[in-house]
C-alpha cells in the first residue's frame, strides 16, 4: 500500500516540525520553502523558550500551551536549549500592583513561580536595576532558533521526509472538483519549474499565509504584525528579565551566545516582505530596555532585525489578539478539498501546533495513529546536511 503524501509549503518552525510529526506516522512528506530553511519569520526570533509567565494574565491559553511545550522541548531538545531560567522584575509601584494578577494567572496555568529576594538577585544578575523593588523567577529558557530547526529538519529527514529549499509556490492546482492536487513552483537556483502532486497539501507559511490561501480564492485571518528586536554585543545576564506586568514594547532582554537581545516592538505593514526598521522604535527599545538593565546604554551597538509575527484575527489592536494558533481545514471552511493552513503560534509551541495538524491530517485519511513526538528526542540539527 502507497503512503499517503503530504506537501508543507513553508519551512519555518511549524513546517519542519509538522513534517517531522507526519514522518513519524508513516506519511511520505515533502516540504517546499522558497528561500533556505528557517529564512523568514523563524530565523529572527530572539529565541526565548517561553514559560508563559508573558502571557499567564491575558492570554492563559496561550500561557498553559508556553509551559506545557517548554517542558517537552527541554526533553527533546536539549541540544538547542540553554535551560537559564528567567525573572520577572518590578521597578515601580504599577509593577508592584500587577504582581498578584501574575501570580494568580501563573498558578491557574501551571506556571512554577517564585519571589526571590532582592538582594540575592542582585548578586546573581548584578547588571538588573538596583532599584527592583520585587521578583519572581519562572523556566524561561533560551534557544538557539537555526539549531532548533534544523534539529526537526533532520529528524524530519530521518524518517523519509524530503525537503526542496528555494522553490517559490507560484499556483496552487485544483481538479474539477475544487480540490487541491498540488502546486507549481518556481525553482530559484536554476530558474525552472516544478511541480509537485500531493494528497494532502498544508500551508505552513505565518505570516504569509494569507498569500498562500489567495491562490486557492481562499482568505485566511492571519494578521502580520512585525517586531523590531535590537541587540548588543555584550552577554549582561545569563538569564531572561522581563519586566513585571502588562506584555509592552522593550520590556524583555534575554541572553543569546555572546549577546543581549531586547525585544520587542510591535505594529502593523501593509507588505510583509518589507518590514522597515523605525530609527525611533529602535531608540525606545534601547530606552526601554535599559529600565531593566542599565548597561545597554553603555554597551557596544550589535545589530537590528525584525521578523512578522503570524498573529490571528482582524480589526484588532496587535496586542490584543490570542497568541494561540488555529489549524484550518479549508474542506470544511471553504469547500475546498485537500487543504490545512495553520497559523499563529510561535516557536516554543511548535511541536504542539505540529501534533494537532497532524492529528486533523489523520483525521481526513481517516486513520488513528498517535503523534510520537513529545518522548523521542530529536537527532543532531547537524545531520540535516549529512543525510
Amino acid at each position: 500500500m502507497n503512503k499517503p503524501t503530504v506537501l508543507i509549503i513553508g519551512a519555518g518552525f511549524t513546517g519542519v516540525a509538522t513534517a517531522y510529526d507526519l514522518a513519524l506516522r508513516g506519511f511520505a512528506v515533502t516540504v517546499v520553502e522558497r528561500g533556505e530553511l528557517v529564512s523568514g519569520t523563524s530565523g529572527r526570533t530572539h529565541g526565548l523558550l517561553h514559560s508563559g509567565g508573558r502571557y499567564c494574565v491575558n492570554d492563559r491559553e496561550s500561557a498553559i500551551e508556553c509551559i506545557e511545550e517548554n517542558t517537552i522541548l527541554r526533553k527533546i531538545a536539549s541540544q538547542c536549549i540553554e535551560p537559564n531560567g528567567g525573572y520577572f522584575i518590578g521597578l515601580n509601584d504599577s509593577d508592584v500592583e500587577y504582581s498578584q494578577k501574575f501570580l494568580e494567572g501563573a498558578a491557574a496555568c501551571g506556571i512554577p513561580t517564585k519571589e526571590i529576594n532582592v538582594s540575592d538577585l542582585l548578586k546573581a544578575e548584578p547588571q538588573i536595576n538596583p532599584k527592583v523593588i520585587k521578583a519572581y523567577s519562572v523556566p524561561d529558557g533560551t534557544f538557539e532558533p537555526l539549531r532548533l530547526a534544523f534539529a526537526f529538519a533532520a529528524s524530519a529527514q530521518k524518517y523519509g521526509a524530503k525537503f526542496f529549499p528555494y522553490h517559490e509556490v507560484e499556483e496552487i492546482v485544483l481538479d474539477n472538483s475544487k480540490k487541491v492536487t498540488g502546486i507549481k513552483t518556481w525553482n530559484r537556483t536554476n530558474n525552472t519549474k516544478v511541480n509537485f502532486q500531493a494528497d494532502m497539501v498544508i500551508n505552513a507559511t505565518g505570516a504569509w499565509a494569507g498569500k498562500i490561501a489567495k491562490m486557492a480564492s481562499i482568505h485566511v485571518p492571519v494578521k502580520p504584525t512585525p517586531g523590531i528586536m535590537v541587540t548588543v554585543a555584550k552577554r549582561l545576564t545569563n538569564t531572561t528579565i522581563n519586566r513585571l506586568n502588562i506584555p509592552d514594547d522593550g520590556d524583555i532582554v534575554l541572553p543569546q551566545r555572546r549577546m543581549a537581545v531586547i525585544g520587542t516592538t510591535s505594529f502593523e505593514i501593509e507588505d510583509v516582505d518589507y518590514i522597515p526598521i523605525n530609527e525611533e522604535q529602535i531608540q525606545m527599545m534601547v530606552d526601554r530596555g535599559s529600565e531593566l538593565l542599565p548597561e545597554i546604554k553603555n554597551s557596544p551597538f550589535r545589530g537590528v532585525f525584525m521578523s512578522s509575527r503570524p498573529l490571528i484575527g482582524a480589526g484588532m489592536e496587535a496586542r490584543s489578539i490570542a497568541r494561540t494558533f488555529k489549524c484550518y481545514d479549508h474542506e470544511e471552511s471553504d469547500k475546498v478539498g485537500g487543504l490545512i493552513s495553520i497559523i499563529g503560534g510561535k516557536a516554543t509551541t511548535s511541536r504542539g501546533m505540529a501534533e494537532k495538524t497532524a492529528d486533523l491530517v489523520c483525521k481526513k485519511f481517516g486513520l488513528s495513529i498517535e503523534c510520537q513526538t513529545k518522548n523521542l528526542p530529536l537527532v543532531s540539527y547537524r545531520k540535516y546536511y549529512q543525510q
